[in-house]
């Protein structure tokens, strides 16, 4: 919720925009319990000012935005603004032992940072243990004033959040959920249902509580079933621009309409070349704006979405369900329904992926590094470590490189600003310590070792990280994310990287730019940026289990010549450990 302070100001900024240029944002989130029914059950959960999910953050390029967080719950608490890019504010990224202690019961901490050179949509989470469970919401960046959409100007806009959630995470606490999965060194279970906006589709049991009904499908292709969840509302003629974030905390996602088709505009805040698809493929961590025309009959059309996994791993095979209602509906109109996409349905994901340019206009010009000072080969995937203290003797692991990063007790970016030794070391393998077959079968003396190395680069350095997936307990996809930067993915491919002949094939003209890549199950994706933000930057898949099983690292970029090419000083209220 914005400061009253600053409402005279948000008034004239949308009503009389030449009078302002850009704004000061103050918000303020209260992290607080709250009781919510969902799943047959009533809990208090952890929320934003209690709403689940937690309230837009809403700015226009060039803003200076000030959240004031406060923690009123018992668990220590972060929050990070995803994809915000962070320009030498590394201090209010969030994650938690990275840029920041984490905010302690009953303190507070105000996040201070400036939208710069970005549009669009992304989100913010909490970035510690799996508290963004619950507490997420939406970050919507409107353009700077007087320069319009590179698209059709769009009637309304609709932002929807996609999430998921479990009967056990719901009916138990999930930080306990999760410690007890650490103990038995295995994955908490999966999903009982997804949500939009916070409403899972209908639930079994449930009409007395309000809760919609879950569509448990054998085959993917059966007819989905009307749903009293979520409602988009819409008008005749009308066009919408869809703002979707996938703040699910384990999943990939498919998205569809019945009836109807989108046509994506933008990704991860950055705009690309529109193109007409009946399904959005969206993965944790990223977000898609799509423009919606209401061009079908008056009536009710079904909204599903749905999971993806291409390979052995269990996932659920839920899904959740809204009501798209175009005004003047009769009240008892059949729902027009449709089919979901297999859950291996990876020609989908390649298409929809293929799909992605991004715009390369004279005012939104691509920008790929073409000369490459680092050139880096991460190997991403999942293990089995020996583990006195877990009741099979065993846990899994993440790594990359090998390297199962373990979080330190104190910040990186604290560490290093301040030169405190013995926190980390910045001897990070830019190479797999051991070629091997990275997606056929590992050799059997391959260990990962535990660490708290960093990959230091010097200010604006380019740098390129091929991203190759391997078949350790089996071959899986995984979301990555950059913090304080935007890439571009220049090449993907399935199998292993052929360092002498797929580069040739690297799209170096219109890449897509994104902060959160899927690398493909049994693949590698090849992404591009410039290092020039400097402090420490998070690399890490956005599914929750597989960052707290170790598959992280981060990048340490050193100050430049200047001041305006360093980190600031932290802020006086930065919280300790």
């Amino acid at each position: 919720m914005a400061y009253r302070v600053q409402a005279a100001a948000l008034v004239a900024a949308f009503l009389f925009p030449a009078m302002v240029e850009s704004l000061v944002r103050h918000y303020k989130f209260s992290v607080v319990l709250k009781n919510t029914t969902r799943l047959c059950a009533t809990k208090p959960i952890v929320t934003v000012n209690g709403k689940f999910p937690g309230p837009t953050l809403l700015a226009r390029e060039d803003d200076n935005v000030i959240v004031r967080v406060v923690n009123h719950v018992q668990y220590n608490v972060t929050i990070h603004w995803h994809g915000v890019r962070q320009l030498r504010t590394g201090w209010a990224d969030g994650p938690a032992y990275i840029t920041q202690c984490p905010i302690q019961p009953g303190q507070s901490y105000i996040y201070n940072f400036t939208i710069t050179g970005q549009r669009g949509t992304l989100l913010w989470h909490a970035h510690i243990s799996w508290l963004r469970t619950t507490v997420h919401g939406a970050i919507v960046i409107l353009p700077k004033l007087g320069v319009p959409y590179p698209f059709p100007k769009p009637d309304k806009e609709k932002t929807i959040v996609l999430g998921e959630i479990t009967g056990e995470w719901w009916k138990a606490d999930t930080e306990a959920v999760v410690n007890q999965a650490m103990q038995t060194g295995l994955a908490p279970n999966i999903s009982d249902s997804h949500t939009i906006n916070g409403h899972p589709g209908p639930f079994p049991n449930c009409s007395s509580q309000g809760e919609p009904r879950i569509v448990d499908f054998d085959t993917s292709f059966d007819l989905l079933l009307p749903s009293t969840g979520y409602t988009l509302h819409v008008e005749t003629g009308k066009t919408y621009l869809l703002r979707i974030i996938n703040a699910a905390v384990n999943e990939e996602l498919f998205f569809k309409i019945a009836g109807h088709n989108v046509t994506i505009v933008e990704v991860d805040a950055t705009y690309t070349k529109p193109f007409k698809t009946d399904i959005v493929f969206v993965a944790p961590g990223q977000t898609t704006n799509a423009l919606l025309t209401a061009d079908q009959s008056t009536g009710k059309y079904l909204i599903a979405i749905s999971p993806f996994m291409d390979t052995v791993v269990a996932v659920d095979n839920m899904t959740a369900t809204g009501t798209l209602r175009y005004k003047t509906t009769e009240a008892f109109s059949p729902t027009v329904l449709t089919t979901i996409p297999p859950q291996n349905a990876t020609p989908v994901t390649n298409a929809f992926i293929d799909s992605l340019r991004s715009l390369n206009s004279i005012q939104f010009p691509t920008k790929v590094p073409l000369k490459i000072d680092h050139s880096l080969f991460f190997t991403v995937g999942l293990g089995i470590n020996p583990c006195a203290t877990c009741v099979n003797g065993s846990r899994a692991v993440g790594d990359i490189n090998n390297v199962t990063f373990v979080m330190p007790t104190t910040a990186l970016l604290q560490a290093h600003y301040y030169n405190i030794s013995g926190i980390f070391t910045d001897d990070f393998p830019g190479n797999p310590p051991i070629p091997f077959n990275y997606t056929g079968n590992p050799p059997s003396n391959l260990k990962t070792m535990n660490g708290t190395k960093v990959y230091r680069l010097a200010f604006n350095s380019t740098v390129q990280v091929v991203v190759q997936g391997t078949a350790f307990l089996a071959p899986e996809s995984h979301p990555v994310h950059l913090h304080g930067f935007n890439f571009f993915a220049i090449g993907k491919g399935v199998g292993n990287f052929d360092p002498v002949n797929d580069p040739e094939k690297f799209n170096l003209v219109d890449p897509v730019e994104r902060n959160t890549i899927g690398v493909p199950t049994g693949g590698w994706t090849a992404i591009r940026f410039k290092a020039d933000n400097p402090g420490v930057w998070f690399l890490h898949c956005h599914l929750e289990v597989h960052t707290t099983w170790g598959l992280k690292m981060a990048f340490l970029v050193d100050n430049g010549k200047g001041p305006n090419e360093s980190i600031l000083p932290p802020p006086n209220d930065l919280p300790i450990c």
